[in-house]
């Protein structure tokens, strides 16, 4: 009889008070619409149910910059204009703003990612789920695309202690570019994103020949895909290539940032993927037995989100739900159907092209027969949970190391540069979408 795995959730109730601005398309408020949907279906009675503590400062500062991190600490909607310099310095604008309790909710959520990467680590559990971390374009001395602080870096440090590989993987509909650039130039780390690439959109990195730098070569895998990417075209590519990846990395443990914006009707997505394809990837790579830390990310469509990662736990958990959503506090949201289902557009054309599939297959596969084997690491004495040593890398100038999308499109700005020491690869990349967005449930 196989054994069920051990599934760690946290949530903590104050994520629905946080409040990025009504206009602002990245809603908190989801995660308290999720939970309650969770809570409905009676997953709760099938997983650990923890409230995350908050990350100290001192853990925040193990990848991102010490100034950027006290900066977060005492900067609030009051005493910004004290700080125009700074703002402009760590990339503050309408998509990523200052507002009330900015920092508890980075404390928060990261420190979500962390104690689950924790208790991988100890074998408390086998899977861990945090729904309110994902926020994959942080880079280490700024913020980017609505994110403030990377807690899958800080998770994947984390688990570094304890296992010689760790695998990530980013289904978002945007590249996850702040943690490839954090792991960029290491074989510790392989980093696969499926996202969309071209037409200038948002973060513009992730072409094809972005595959990592130095003893990272060929450990930063991209599939840039096109508007219109339904299950079949999606499935097409990351089933083979996830295959090969576990075959030749063999990693340890595996963080997966499932970003909502991949589905079908998503404000900011051009996916045309369903809920049942979404769904898929989580169960296509929880089969393969590993510790994993799943997460949240993107996703704007705030009742399709809720959707999703309800029914993604449901999924973790191993539990046959039912279509029709349990009553709950955000019952109206789900009108008129008030059913778990998130279903493709019927008419959506897919712009990849059969030809485009096969190459980009045939391409990774090849990047990753350029790996014969796992790497071998050379463990040392591991340290205490929340401390990392920092590392030091001879940084490649950033003209090398970015897609050549980026460069030809003034998405890296010329004032970009990097910070001395840690793991990260320094600053990069440009906000997120505009705001302007109106939300008519809030």
């Amino acid at each position: 009889m196989t054994r069920k795995n051990k599934v760690a959730y946290f949530y903590d109730s104050e994520f629905q008070e946080f409040y990025f601005g009504q206009n602002h398309p990245m809603k908190p408020h989801r995660l308290a619409m999720t939970h309650h949907l969770v809570l409905g279906y009676g997953l709760h009675k099938k997983m650990d149910v923890f409230r995350p503590r908050k990350a100290h400062p001192a853990e925040l500062a193990q990848f991102h910059s010490e100034d950027y991190v006290e900066f977060l600490s005492k900067v609030t909607p009051d005493s910004a204009t004290k700080y125009a310099n700074q703002l402009r310095q760590y990339n503050f604008n309408d998509d990523c703003p200052v507002f009330d309790n900015m920092f508890k909710f980075c404390q928060l959520y990261a420190g979500a990612s962390i104690e689950g990467a924790v208790k991988l680590n100890h074998g408390l559990c086998d899977i861990a789920i945090n729904w309110s971390g994902g926020l994959h374009h942080a880079k280490k001395g700024e913020a980017s695309g609505f994110c403030y602080v990377n807690d899958l870096v800080l998770a994947i440090l984390e688990l570094l202690k304890y296992h010689a590989r760790v695998l990530y993987i980013d289904i978002d509909v945007h590249h996850g570019d702040g943690v490839e650039e954090a792991f960029y130039l290491t074989d510790r780390v392989m980093t696969v994103s499926f996202h969309k690439y071209g037409d200038y959109f948002f973060p513009g990195t992730g072409d094809l020949t972005d595959t990592g730098e130095l003893n990272g070569k060929y450990y930063s895998l991209n599939v840039p895909l096109k508007d219109g990417t339904n299950d079949e075209t999606f499935h097409a590519l990351f089933k083979p290539i996830m295959k090969r990846v576990m075959e030749v990395f063999q990693p340890g443990a595996i963080v997966m940032q499932c970003g909502a914006d991949s589905l079908a009707h998503d404000r900011l997505g051009c996916f045309n993927m369903s809920l049942r394809g979404h769904g898929e990837a989580i169960r296509f790579m929880k089969e393969f037995g590993v510790p994993l830390l799943i997460t949240g990310g993107g996703g704007y469509t705030k009742h399709n989100v809720a959707r999703c990662w309800t029914y993604e736990t449901a999924i973790l958990t191993d539990t046959q739900v039912p279509e029709q959503l349990p009553r709950s506090d955000y019952h109206e949201y789900f009108a008129p159907d008030f059913s778990l289902n998130v279903s493709a557009h019927k008419v959506m054309d897919d712009n990849n092209s059969k030809a485009d599939i096969e190459r980009i297959r045939r391409e990774v596969l090849e990047y990753l027969r350029h790996l014969q084997h796992a790497p071998g690491v050379q463990m040392q004495e591991v340290p205490p949970d929340f401390r990392v040593p920092r590392y030091n890398y001879d940084e490649e100038p950033l003209e090398e190391r970015v897609g050549k999308y980026a460069r030809e499109h003034l998405i890296i700005r010329d004032e970009d540069g990097f910070g001395e020491g840690g793991i990260g690869l320094g600053a990069g990349g440009g906000g997120g979408p505009a705001g302007g967005y109106h939300d008519p449930y809030e």
